[in-house]
């Protein structure tokens, strides 16, 4: 069984047991929470999509930690124009687990 959640913008297929890295939540570490808006779930054979969100669908997730990612290096630099700019950048980021999946 999986399903497609959206958190932070962005589109996850997860199944229980996973971790991922999701854009910052303010959830304290060891805290269970729900992710409700679901896309999709799969069961099998049986898959059921929602239009754009799955009503009475809803994903447990359990936060593990919050942290940095790694620094991302951002270099400009226009030829022969004595132009160079140099840029660095850290997105924050909770660890989660997903602990289970109710349609």
């Amino acid at each position: 069984m999986y399903a497609v959640v959206k958190t932070g913008g962005k589109q996850y297929r997860v199944e229980v047991g996973n971790k991922l890295k999701v854009e910052t939540l303010s959830v304290a570490v060891g805290d269970e929470f729900f992710l409700d808006k679901v896309l999709m779930v799969a069961d099998g054979e049986s898959i059921s999509t929602g239009n754009p969100l799955l009503e009475k669908a809803k994903v447990n997730a359990t936060v593990l930690s919050h942290g940095r990612h790694d620094k991302v290096r951002i270099f400009k630099m226009r030829r022969r124009k004595h132009y160079q700019k140099h840029q660095g950048h850290r997105q924050n980021y909770t660890e989660i687990q997903i602990t289970g999946i109710s349609a």
